[in-house]
């Protein structure tokens, strides 16, 4: 497995479909590095020499923020939003739907399982 950017992809990939398995990189980016460094998207990644893979490694460090950067970054973009407790913030913090969608019935992967509520007793029952 080769080694960029701190990340194993998989040697029998094409290359460009090997580079969307670093976090941050997706199809266009892809194409993107290997048209600046000069590599035909379509190689074997157990194709590439070691210098076209050290090409797209300082292709990636120079221009693209990854990986753990890229993670921290996103972190810390979330913190500062329920810091300063905007409407986006408050429903990170609530677990809730960020970004208007509905919440009445949907937004199990965001409140995670139903808890169920006990019904109301009615005036017969509690007699």
């Amino acid at each position: 497995m080769a080694r960029i950017v701190g990340v194993d992809v998989p040697n029998d990939k094409v290359a460009w479909v090997a580079l969307t398995y670093i976090h941050g990189i997706g199809k266009k980016s892809s194409f993107d590095i290997l048209g600046a460094v000069g590599v035909a998207p379509n190689r074997r990644v157990k194709d590439l020499t070691d210098e076209e893979i050290a090409r797209i490694t300082t292709e990636i460090e120079k221009n693209y923020v990854v990986e753990g950067n890229l993670r921290r970054q996103i972190q810390q973009n979330i913190g500062r939003l329920k810091e300063i407790a905007c409407y986006r913030g408050i429903r990170h913090r609530r677990g809730l739907p960020v970004r208007g969608q509905r919440t009445r019935t949907n937004a199990r992967t965001r409140k995670g399982p139903r808890k169920t509520v006990a019904g109301k007793k009615s005036v017969k029952e509690l007699r």
